[in-house]
């Protein structure tokens, strides 16, 4: 016998090899997948876990009937609208024979996205692939479409179902699924399997952890360390309770301000997003300009601290906080600033504040801030009484909002861009995250005490009760009007979570003088924005009375930050300088240096 050449031995070998590497990956696919099932479907065997999801579906079953119903009394309006959807399916099959045979395409096959998941040609290139992404953009089209001009339907109900038939849009769309993915079946063809294997061992780590609920893989947590990488403005915790630790940062000019910030950040997240990495934060900033910061950082909630209310976030958190920088610094002031929901809050205890007499404000900045809730966008979209009483009923079990549903619930208003890139990217390519400061603090999310996170959803939310002067505190009914301290309230142009319309329209409830500011971008990017990036612009213009539009039709565009609008601002109200403060006191000595413990805890 003849042996064969070694070439052909090497690539029988070759061949061998990978075809066993093919079946290793295959098995673990089948494996990991498996895993990732179970832990989805874990939860759900407990019977009160299958009731909440038959509730939500009860709720969207209600809403997207009354859609259905809409369109049955409108016969002729229902018959066009799918001949019209039928047409650009036909018109699309056109393309997709024509694409076959080698013509060139010239209309819907070459329609333009700005979906990120399509950007490879060969979504374009491929005639099936650009079939599957051509009839799912034109059959969601079609579908929300009917949403928006379904006649005779109350705005609630629409909004509610234009917001969750976008969720399942995006959920379904041909990009999110390995067999209708170009560059999926690419990347395993590539790897004998191995991305997808890869890919689904991620998916079942991350379900298990969510608890039953993914907990979308943006960045690795070991990428970035709070303390080390993250929040690292030097400064020590002087103060702690159950509610908050507080910060005082320490001084880095030779004079500093009079009146020392005290800031108020969300407790939906940690409060570093103010002091991300030295380049971007905030609080190293306004230190740099000669502040004396003192920042609240917010107990991670547990079960321990379900009997944390609205009211103990107010007395013992921002009030005491104020109390304490104006006796370290020896003020009988402190400016004050609250983001997002900690602005809601800050609004809450100045008008508390007022109606007691308590005079220790010198300002207030409100930084993407609702205090009226009309107009506050896709989050109403989970608050109505049958939601929020099915919400208390999951957090009664444990005594807090988990963090996995704050989360998710946020990257949902922005599910194109928060969840489905990360989920094709880590899950179904297999490919490792790249570290991201910001996704690293968007996923260190914080859990919520049960009764304060009631209070809020169902008396801002819910009940709009502040700005319609519903709320009692003490006895005294809590009336922005009486809160005369300067405001400067800032609003994002592209805000999802806080919409500029939103914002623009609380600060017509305040007695004081309000300065209102646009910036560009969003509810993170449009306030994190050093003004060494010079990225983005800002808008000022007159006091902000009448609509939003009609404000805007008269401002002055200013390009880069507002950073140093803001602090031209604050010093207007006060700008008498002193030599700096040492941190704590007798009374408050420092604790430990920050960003202190609470910050660290994970939920």
């Amino acid at each position: 016998m003849v042996d064969a050449p070694n070439n052909d031995k090497t690539d029988l070998q070759k061949s061998q090899n990978s075809g066993e590497e093919a079946s290793e990956h295959f098995a673990r696919i089948i494996e990991n997948g498996s895993k990732a099932l179970y832990s989805y479907l874990e939860p759900y065997q407990n019977a009160e876990a299958g009731t909440r999801v038959a509730k939500r579906f009860d709720m969207l079953s209600s809403v997207f009937q009354n859609i259905a119903e809409s369109w049955k009394d409108n016969p002729q309006a229902a018959t066009q609208s799918q001949t019209d959807y039928l047409t650009q399916c036909f018109t699309l099959w056109g393309d997709f024979i024509k694409q076959i045979n080698g013509e060139e395409i010239t209309n819907s096959s070459k329609a333009v996205t700005k979906d990120k998941r399509y950007e490879d040609p060969m979504w374009d290139n491929i005639a099936w692939f650009s079939f599957l992404k051509q009839f799912h953009q034109i059959s969601g089209n079609w579908i929300e479409q009917l949403v928006k001009d379904a006649p005779d339907v109350d705005p609630e109900i629409r909004h509610k179902a234009s917001f969750f038939l976008t969720q399942i849009i995006e959920a379904t769309s041909p990009a999110n699924f390995a067999m209708t993915n170009p560059v999926v079946i690419n990347e395993a063809i590539k790897t004998n399997g191995k991305s997808l294997a890869d890919g689904l061992e991620k998916l079942a780590e991350d379900i298990s952890l969510g608890g039953g609920e993914l907990k979308i893989r943006q960045t690795a947590p070991d990428m970035f360390e709070v303390g080390k990488d993250l929040a690292i403005t030097e400064g020590s915790v002087v103060f702690e309770n159950e509610v908050m630790q507080l910060i005082q940062y320490k001084p880095t000019t030779e004079t500093v301000y009079d009146i020392p910030v005290v800031i108020s950040p969300p407790w939906i997240n940690k409060y570093y997003i103010l002091d991300l990495t030295k380049e971007k934060s905030f609080v190293q900033w306004m230190v740099d300009q000669g502040h004396t910061v003192f920042m609240i950082s917010w107990v991670n909630a547990d079960e321990t601290t379900r009997d944390i209310g609205f009211e103990d976030y107010m007395r013992s958190g921002i009030v005491k906080a104020i109390d304490i920088a104006t006796e370290i610094c020896g003020t009988e002031k402190a400016h004050t600033m609250g983001y997002c929901v900690g602005g809601t809050m800050l609004a809450f205890s100045a008008a508390y504040m007022a109606a007691t007499g308590n005079e220790k404000i010198a300002s207030t900045s409100f930084l993407t801030t609702q205090v009226d809730f009309t107009h506050a966008g896709d989050l109403k979209a989970f608050v109505d009484e049958s939601q929020v009483s099915t919400l208390e009923e999951e957090m009664e079990q444990v005594g807090y909002l988990s963090s996995h549903q704050m989360s998710g619930a946020f990257n949902m208003l922005r599910a194109r861009d928060m969840i489905w890139p990360y989920f094709i990217n880590a899950y179904l390519i297999g490919k490792d995250p790249r570290p991201f400061d910001l996704l690293h603090w968007n996923s260190d999310a914080t859990c919520i005490p049960h009764k304060n996170h009631s209070y809020y959803i169902r008396n801002f939310y819910l009940e709009n009760k502040l700005v319609n002067k519903l709320l009692e505190v003490d006895g005294f009914t809590l009336d922005l009007e009486k809160v005369k301290t300067p405001v400067y309230s800032l609003a994002t142009k592209e805000d999802h979570i806080a919409p500029a319309k939103s914002v623009f329209l609380g600060t017509q409830f305040f007695g004081g003088d309000v300065t209102f500011v646009l910036s560009g971008s969003g509810h993170i990017a449009g306030v994190v924005n050093p003004p060494h990036k010079n990225k983005y612009q800002y808008w000022t213009g007159g006091k902000p009375t009448g609509s939003l539009d009609e404000w805007a039709a008269n401002t002055k565009e200013h390009p880069g930050s507002w950073w140093h609008n803001w602090h031209e601002w604050i010093l207007a109200v006060n700008d008498d300088m002193v030599s700096p403060r040492e941190i704590g006191s007798k009374t408050y000595p420092a604790i430990e240096n920050a960003p202190g413990s609470y910050v660290k805890k994970k939920s």
